[in-house]
């Protein structure tokens, strides 16, 4: 190890862990990463990754996510007893193709997979997860944190300045803090899910399949090719099996599932299960002092709708595979930048408090969206009832925060959170998710290039948005951002499809022409119109201003002197 210790020890390294150690990495801040598990986790187990999700991958460079990710096959179910198809439906909620949303459908992928290439990109720092490493205690001072770590059965003090505890629901870090986990165990809805390896004559792998019925004894085949050519992820539910002596017994696993699917199946292996209920907690706060939650460490719940690693990178059974993950990764994204000027010194500890500040609401309506989908998935019997476009993530906003200024709303007294909200592209509010734009002309080089807004947003840098009607009219705001360090401020001059594109000098590090409009239709701006947008490292809008002055009381609620 170096003789200098990495400033975060990161506890845990599934996705949650894994994204965060990157989303620090890519901001120029040392990890050190851990994991008690003596081996990789295998298993497909949480493989949805919503629309949101899919854009924060993309602002992390991790293209992988959403190049090789498959799309969600139609649900196919059965007439009891037959293999006569009944109907097919759709697990995702219909939403229209709009330039703003680059990613539009869902994605499947395991998270062993999942995992593999985000230690793949850690490597690319030299950084890489030491397994069979449990933390056992941390002590915290004004000045750090003491870690007492058992690596391989070997006794190691670490003295690090932050822990993020990504060790799951039952991991130390939470207990440790002391913090409430408050909630439900929900007994009604008890499932076995796994990985198995099987043939069945008739059964195609075009389909997710579903046998039998959701509240008394069914199953829920998906295909997937990460497990093998034969592979599939399954589901057992129902009261009338016994989950538990199900879930510990590969034989009793190929009994039940032979006896729901009619017809001749070829059994090979089950390759990992586990049992499941619905728990649904989450603690009253994400941090206290130097260490932070993220995860299952600070919120579990049923996974209908999936948004469960969704909202950690977030049951209707067959959704528990949609279930899983962007608290993972709008987490890390929100907690990461903020960690990473704080460790830098460019910016107060006390931006460290919005950290729960902003995810608090959040996650508490989440929980009640996915309870909802849950209950009415048990009162009607049909797993795929209930979901809508609020899933796909991209009406989270952070409107209420502190952090964030927007000079054209006034501000409400008693105005609902509302954190938890579906996209409405006909409105646009600091503390919104920033919206794309595709075709943008990148001039002022000598040979133009095309490229997109989400193109220019990184999780290591706010990125100030000047739209104006030419550069002279960007000129005096631009100047105000001079002060700033070119590290973690960039800017881009938006000009409209009718200014001049000829090369010409500029302050600005980009300066666009919006050809086709799809940024000036986005950011609802008319072509004679000058206003800033500060998009925050994790492509959300921090602020919304008319010019100088307000770029820089946006920034003095971030940084120190600013």
């Amino acid at each position: 190890m170096n003789s200098v210790h990495p400033p975060v020890l990161v506890v845990g390294a599934g996705p949650v862990g894994l994204v965060a150690a990157l989303t620090l990495l890519q901001n120029g801040i040392s990890v050190r990463i851990i994991d008690k598990d003596t081996h990789h986790r295998i298993g497909q187990r949480g493989a949805g990754i919503w629309p949101r999700s899919l854009e924060l991958y993309n602002f992390l460079d991790v293209s992988e996510v959403n190049g090789l990710g498959k799309l969600v096959p139609p649900v196919r179910s059965y007439k009891p007893g037959t293999l006569e198809p009944l109907k097919d439906s759709s697990m995702v909620p219909p939403m229209a193709h709009t330039p703003a949303v680059p990613f539009h459908s869902p994605k499947l992928m395991g998270q062993q997979l999942l995992d593999v290439i985000l230690r793949r990109h850690l490597e690319k720092f030299s950084c890489s997860v030491e397994m069979d490493t449990e933390l056992r205690s941390f002590e915290q001072s004004d000045e750090g944190v003491t870690a007492v770590l058992a690596k391989n059965g070997i006794s190691e003090t670490f003295d690090t300045k932050w822990i993020i505890g990504a060790d799951g629901a039952k991991g130390i870090v939470r207990k440790q803090l002391g913090l409430a986990f408050l909630g439900e165990t929900r007994d009604d809805t008890r499932l076995v899910t796994g990985d198995i390896r099987l043939k069945g004559v008739g059964l195609d792998r075009l389909h997710w399949h579903r046998f039998g019925h959701f509240s008394e004894r069914g199953l829920s085949l998906r295909p997937t090719d990460e497990v093998g050519e034969d592979g599939w992820q399954f589901f057992l539910y129902g009261h009338e099996l016994d989950i538990t002596k199900i879930a510990q017994s590969e034989e009793l696993v190929f009994e039940t599932i032979a006896s729901l699917i009619p017809t001749e199946i070829t059994f090979s292996k089950v390759v990992w299960m586990s049992d499941f209920r619905a728990n649904i907690r989450m603690v009253n706060k994400f941090s206290k002092g130097r260490v932070f939650l993220a995860g299952d460490a600070a919120h579990v719940h049923s996974p209908t709708g999936g948004q469960g690693l969704n909202s950690g990178v977030q049951d209707a059974v067959s959704q528990v595979d949609l279930a899983c993950m962007l608290s993972l990764t709008t987490h890390q994204f929100n907690l990461g930048w903020k960690l990473a000027l704080v460790q830098k010194g460019f910016a107060d500890k006390s931006l460290l408090e919005t950290y729960s500040a902003e995810r608090l609401p959040v996650i508490s309506e989440m929980l009640g969206v996915t309870t909802s989908i849950l209950d009415k998935a048990i009162s009607s019997g049909d797993p795929s009832v209930g979901r809508s476009p609020i899933l796909y993530m991209l009406g989270i906003n952070c409107r209420f925060s502190t952090i964030v200024l927007d000079e054209f709303v006034t501000s409400v007294e008693g105005r609902p959170i509302n954190a938890y909200g579906v996209l409405d592209e006909g409105h646009l509010e600091a503390g919104d998710r920033a919206p794309d734009a595709p075709n943008m002309l990148q001039v002022g080089r000598a040979e133009p290039d095309e490229t997109t807004l989400f193109g220019l947003y990184r999780p290591w840098y706010h990125t100030v948005l000047v739209f104006a009607p030419s550069l002279t009219d960007a000129t005096p705001i631009l100047g105000a951002l001079e002060v700033y360090d070119k590290s973690v401020v960039r800017s881009a001059v938006v000009l409209p499809s009718s200014a001049s594109v000829t090369p010409v000098a500029s302050p600005a590090d980009l300066v666009l022409v919006d050809r086709e409009g799809y940024a000036y239709s986005a950011y609802l701006m008319e072509a004679d119109q000058t206003k800033v947008f500060v998009i925050r490292p994790d492509g959300v809008v921090g602020g919304i201003v008319h010019g100088a002055e307000g770029v820089k009381k946006y920034f003095s609620k971030i940084f120190l002197d600013a």
